[in-house]
This record gives C-alpha cells, sequence and structure tokens, in this order.
C-alpha cells in the first residue's frame, strides 16, 4: 500500500512541468490513461479467459470507472495544478471521502454518527484554511472548482469500486482506464477539451528534461505501479487498513513536488492540511462501512 501511494503521490509532480510546457490537462490525461489500458492489456486479456459472460455485467461500473473516477477526477486534478502547488490539489481530492460518506447518508439512509459529523467539520475547517481566502495570494476560485470536481471524481470512485466483484482486477483497470481515454478522445474531437500536445523539455528542480520521461512516469509509476499495488495491498491489509494508509498519499504528494519541482506550502496551510486529513480520517473511522472493499486507491 506504501508503494502505491507513494506512485499515486507522483502524478501531480510529474505532470506539472508538462502542463507548463505546452500540454492541456485533457491530451496529458488522455495519453496517461490510454498508455496504463494498454501496458496492462495483455494482461488483462489473459486474466479474461474463460470469463467474458461476466464482462456485460460489469459495463456500467467500468463505464462510471473511466468516465468519472478516471477522466474527470485527473483533468480536474490536473487543471487544479495549474492554479495552486501539488500538495494542496490533493488535500483538495481527499474531500471526496466527505462526499462518500455524504452519499450514504443522502442515498442510502445511513445515519451520520457523532465522530464522522465532527471529521466533517474538522475537514471543512481544514479546507478554510488551506485555502486562505483572506490572502492576497490565495487560492482562485476555478481552482477551487477544479479541486472541488477531482474529490467528487474520487468519490464516484469509491462507489463505484466497492461493488466490483468478480472481474479481475487488472482487467478492471485496463479496460476502465481505456474507456476514459475514449471519453476524453471523443469530447476533444468535438472540440469541447483543449487539445495540446508538446515536445518541449519540462523543468524538474531548474533542470530541462525531455518530455517523454514526465509520460513515461505518469503511466509507469503513476498509473501502472500505482494501480496494480494498490490492488495487492488491499487484498492483504483489508479494505478499511487499506484506506487509511491510503491518506499518505497526501505526505508522498508533497514530498515528490518538493524533489522534483521545488514547491512548497506555509506552515499555515500544512496545519489547515493536518487538520483536513485528520477530520477526514475521522470520518473514516465513524463510517468504514462506506469503504470499498476493494480497491481503495485515489485517481490522481
Amino acid at each position: 500500500m506504501l508503494t502505491s501511494t507513494a506512485a499515486f503521490g507522483s502524478a501531480g509532480a510529474f505532470a506539472k512541468p508538462l502542463l507548463e510546457a505546452g500540454w492541456s490537462p485533457a491530451s496529458l490525461v488522455t495519453v496517461r490513461l490510454a498508455g496504463a489500458a494498454l501496458v496492462l492489456l495483455l494482461p488483462a486479456l489473459w486474466s479474461m479467459r474463460g470469463r467474458w459472460s461476466r464482462f456485460a455485467g460489469h459495463l456500467p461500473q467500468l463505464l462510471g470507472y473511466g468516465l468519472f473516477a478516471g477522466m474527470v477526477a485527473q483533468v480536474a486534478f490536473f487543471n487544479a495544478t495549474t492554479t495552486m502547488p501539488v500538495g494542496m490539489a490533493i488535500l483538495f481530492e481527499y474531500l471526496g471521502i466527505v462526499w462518500v460518506v455524504l452519499w450514504g447518508w443522502l442515498v442510502r439512509g445511513k445515519p451520520l454518527k457523532r465522530v464522522t459529523l465532527i471529521g466533517m467539520a474538522l475537514a471543512v475547517v481544514g479546507l478554510v484554511v488551506v485555502v486562505n481566502p483572506a490572502a492576497p495570494a490565495g487560492i482562485s476560485f476555478p481552482g477551487l472548482l477544479w479541486g472541488l470536481a477531482a474529490s467528487l471524481g474520487l468519490a464516484v470512485y469509491y462507489v463505484v469500486c466497492a461493488e466490483v466483484d468478480g472481474i479481475p482486477p487488472v482487467t478492471f483497470v485496463s479496460f476502465g482506464l481505456g474507456i476514459g481515454a475514449i471519453g476524453l478522445t471523443i469530447l476533444q474531437a468535438l472540440g469541447l477539451q483543449q487539445v495540446a500536445l508538446s515536445t518541449a523539455p519540462a523543468h524538474l528542480q531548474g533542470t530541462l528534461v525531455p518530455w517523454w520521461i514526465g509520460v513515461a512516469g505518469l503511466i509507469l509509476i503513476a498509473a501502472v505501479l500505482a494501480y496494480l499495488s494498490g490492488f495487492f495491498g488491499t487484498q492483504a491489509l483489508g479494505s478499511t487498513l487499506a484506506s487509511f494508509v491510503g491518506l499518505t498519499e497526501v505526505l508522498f504528494a508533497v514530498i515528490w513536488a518538493w524533489a522534483l519541482l521545488g514547491e512548497t506550502i506555509s506552515p499555515l496551510q500544512a496545519l489547515g492540511g493536518a487538520v483536513l486529513l485528520g477530520g477526514v480520517a475521522m470520518v473514516q473511522q465513524g463510517d468504514t462501512s462506506a469503504l470499498p472493499e476493494a480497491l481503495p486507491e485515489p485517481v490522481a
């Protein structure tokens, strides 16, 4: 699980220099999703031998996974990183756990425990401190909206994956990410999303590196390694413990952003992030049944 969260945490650090070099978020996410789907395609097909009759029953889950948990969450997250530090963008995304609890309350009629309500209040307080609207250089309103959209994408991921059963994990990831890549390709072909790719070198800690290094990192580390190790870790630890370990992605995202981009956040924002994460942890503790039984890994 730590391997998985460390790999997921690298996504923003690999993506931000490419976005600054001229890539559009939609094009970069398309390449990431399609690349990971193709890398996993052969083992995905091998795993499905003799099980194709189960595929049709999982099509709605695959569509939700690819179009919302993959496409929407990642495009929103990458857009958020263009308006704020990577570490802050990942904090926004993890509010998705709170949306999952609210979904269980509103849709399934599950009562909210006291510890859950306290955790949600702490998460909101921490978010306000992180956003710091009174500061002259506070987070922009578009950045706030992109961050919240990323959190909703993560929430869809949790809800969809909670019901996955009977299809090999590698097949679910490969086909789901492939659907997300196809959806984004259609949106770009229709002009609803900007198409922009670049072979210009990217800046990592002041050093120019070839564009393909960042793309390879996004595909192989932040997607393939992240998802597969997350599957194995979840199977070994169980969903509840694995989801708590998943919170370490925020720490890894900050470390990656510092190591590759030289980004830091203020001490006050770090305190707000700690309060936010503490609140999310309390929400998880009070509503563990809202967490998935498989794949509780983020999409960023």
